[in-house]
């Protein structure tokens, strides 16, 4: 995790920036990494550690009515990348979360959110797959191993969260 503080701080500094100027973060991944997505979106909807404002953040998988309707209208690829193309604004923030960094409705989603003209971060494992090349920030967790990867991408989550909330309220 000290290999990835410096690019952390970039990270909380870019979203930062956008929810400044009015923009929200969006926040997308699946299965173990769809929790993560709510569980972030939540904690800066909600609060962390202290009472304060919300910050403006979504899951883009947490209505489930367009989850599936999207999957089956166009196709599992195109579930983010639809909800990107909804909600996403220029100045928004694309949170996206792989493992593997392969993901096919991932990849979508950054397209879109490129399309968009949002900034894109991504969470990945050791190698990035092929999103390390397409984020703005891509932090790598240094491993392998599915559940380390995970584990580390909510260690990951909770400290930009309470960067966050510090920096903004």
């Amino acid at each position: 995790m000290r290999a990835l503080a410096a690019d952390v701080d970039r990270v909380v500094e870019l979203i930062a920036r956008s929810m400044r100027a009015g923009g929200a973060l969006l926040v997308c991944g699946n299965g173990g990494s769809a929790a993560d997505a709510q569980h972030i979106s939540a904690e800066l909807t909600g609060r962390f550690l202290r009472d304060r404002r919300p910050l403006r953040a979504m899951a883009l998988h947490a209505n489930t009515s367009s989850l599936t309707a999207i999957g089956n209208d166009y196709g599992y690829d195109e579930v983010f990348a639809r909800e990107v193309g909804a909600h996403g604004r220029e100045g928004d923030v694309l949170l996206a979360i792989s493992t593997s960094g392969n993901s096919r409705n991932i990849l979508r989603a950054i397209e879109a959110a490129r399309e968009k003209r949002m900034a894109v971060v991504g969470l990945t494992g050791e190698a990035g797959g092929k999103m390390r090349d397409l984020c703005d920030l891509c932090l790598c967790v240094p491993s392998a191993s599915t559940p380390r990867i995970q584990e580390c991408h909510i260690v990951i989550g909770h400290t930009v969260c309470e960067l966050l909330e510090h920096i903004l309220c």
